[in-house]
């Protein structure tokens, strides 16, 4: 019989299959897995925070990965006679690079407004290194009998174990307690401490004397450069942060759904969700005002809300004589804490009020579950949809033919719904796109838009099972500020240069929304 094939040690040097540095370099495999998976992680986590995360974008930084992970195996090649020294080398690089990887795409973004050239170009470079692992890994651990088969399956154990160690701990520890740029600089740390410990105890005998001061001085340049990045990333975070914002930063935290952030100007005190602008408190009772009373027409008694989570809705409905609960429906509790404090003021403490009942929820999940639960969460008068606009996959299911049905199945017989659509001037294909979307869930839909200063020209859609509703305010009605019923019998018209298009409904396999939404920002 033909023994198996055994692969050649290149550079001379003794094979490292004993019981100590076998065990050892199999974990330095595992460890580099999980830094490699970090690191991919990080680029689609910035992918979805800086440039929108479209299914276009994660994808392309998912195949553009593999791709890099196949050119850096084949750019090993001329590697593997020296293979220790390259691997140690090659580990110190990767540490460096996938480490300030974070910081480099934030701050591009910031001083620039985009992060799209960074990104792809860190998304090459780090799936070069990360390719050109298992070749030299593989090097490393031939020669001392073992067959071919044996040796990747063992490297292929390691590497998984070590990337499912990874996936685990960017989403659930590295990105929860320290942050994008923090967790990608200790990722880094990690990447040397692997590269620090082979060097020491398993490639010893393979490196000379020039070539082991030379890794010990790298290892503490790259060293020192994290350890810096990791002492100043919060000045790193808060410079570049401002520039993003024309008014100053009052509040800022990052919650496991979002980034939170308040500026305030003077009387001027602005949310923003992931950079995007939720409300002006100058002008935000004209939003308010067009979204909640139009719906309130029929004086409901039970109202739910999706979403909404500053509270301005709930004060608008509260105001309301008819309403006598509020069901309100938000899915991130950071923001229900910041209505409830920093916020208060503005929505008048709505959220504290005991007509108010908050769930902390999924809206979709919470619809799904609601039409069978019996237990009083279905049979609503009004339900007022107040959700950011529509740029990420997530959103976009919230935008759907079957979330819209989902919402239909709740209300009770005659009740009426109203949805925050986005702006038919900037963005009029996402605007009617929400129009039909609402309409194919089987409910009569009613157009209608006012302008909002920090906005723009911005619209809203009013249904209801049977025909689409009228535009109008309930005799009850409490005393508006921008809202009548000359504004809003105006609010129905549309100009001739924004007519309405009549466009195929989003839906969950088909989310078309997310891509007009994308479109109208680009433009």
């Amino acid at each position: 019989m033909t023994a198996p094939p055994v692969l050649a040690v290149p550079d001379g040097a003794p094979p490292l299959g004993s019981r100590r540095a076998r065990p050892l370099l199999l974990a330095a495999v595992a460890v580099c897995a999980a830094c490699g998976l970090v690191y991919e992680l990080v680029l689609l986590t910035l992918a979805v925070t800086l440039a929108g995360g479209g299914i276009a974008v994660t994808s392309l930084i998912v195949a553009g990965f593999v791709a890099a992970l196949g050119v850096g195996a084949l750019a090993a090649k001329p590697l593997l006679a020296h293979a220790a020294p390259a691997f140690v080398a090659l580990e110190i690089v990767l540490g460096v690079v996938g480490g300030l990887s974070a910081t480099a795409l934030y701050v591009a973004f910031s001083f620039h407004g985009t992060s799209s050239a960074v990104l792809v170009l860190a998304t090459a470079v780090i799936g070069v290194l990360v390719g050109a692992e298992v070749p030299l890994l593989m090097t490393l651990l031939a020669g001392d009998g073992r067959s071919a088969g044996r040796l990747v399956a063992d490297l292929n154990a390691a590497d998984y174990a070590g990337a499912l160690v990874g996936g685990l701990a960017w989403p659930f520890v590295l990105l929860p307690l320290v942050g994008q740029i923090r967790g990608s600089a200790v990722t880094g740390m990690v990447n040397l401490v692997a590269a620090a410990v082979v060097a020491a105890f398993v490639l010893r005998g393979r490196l000379g004397v020039r070539a082991r001061a030379l890794a010990t001085a790298a290892l503490l340049v790259a060293a020192t450069v994290l350890a810096v990045l990791l002492v100043q990333a919060q000045d790193i975070v808060e410079t570049s942060r401002q520039r993003l914002y024309a008014d100053p930063v009052v509040a800022d935290l990052t919650s496991a759904y979002q980034q939170i952030v308040l500026t305030q100007r003077g009387p001027d005190l602005r949310l923003y969700l992931d950079g995007d602008l939720q409300f002006s408190s100058v002008d935000e009772h004209r939003y308010t005002e067009a979204l909640v009373h139009p719906v309130l027409s029929r004086d409901p008694s039970r109202v739910l809300v999706l979403g909404g989570g500053d509270g301005l809705a709930a004060r608008e409905l509260l105001r309301h004589p008819s309403v006598t609960e509020v069901v309100q429906v938000e899915l991130d509790p950071a923001v229900l804490d910041l209505a409830r404090t920093r916020l208060a003021e503005i929505n008048h403490h709505a959220l504290d009020d005991p007509r108010v009942r908050l769930v902390v929820d999924d809206g979709f999940r919470w619809l799904r579950d609601a039409g069978r639960a019996g237990d009083g969460t279905a049979g609503f008068d009004a339900v007022v949809v107040d959700l950011p606009d529509p740029d990420t996959p997530t959103l976009g299911r919230l935008y759907s033919t079957e979330f819209y049905g989902l919402v239909a199945r709740v209300l009770a017989p005659g009740g009426q719904l109203v949805v925050q659509s986005g702006s038919p001037y900037s963005t009029p294909q996402a605007y009617w796109r929400t129009v039909s979307t609402v309409a194919s869930a089987g409910l009569g839909v009613t157009p209608y838009h006012v302008h909002v200063p920090s906005f723009g020209d911005w619209g809203f859609t009013l249904a209801q099972a049977g025909g689409p509703p009228p535009l109008a305010l309930s005799p009850r009605a409490p005393e508006l500020r921008f809202l009548d019923d000359a504004g809003l019998a105006a609010a129905a018209v549309f100009p001739r240069d924004r007519p309405r298009l009549d466009l195929e409904p989003s839906t969950l396999d088909r989310p078309l929304i997310v891509d007009d939404t994308r479109a109208g920002y680009a433009r």
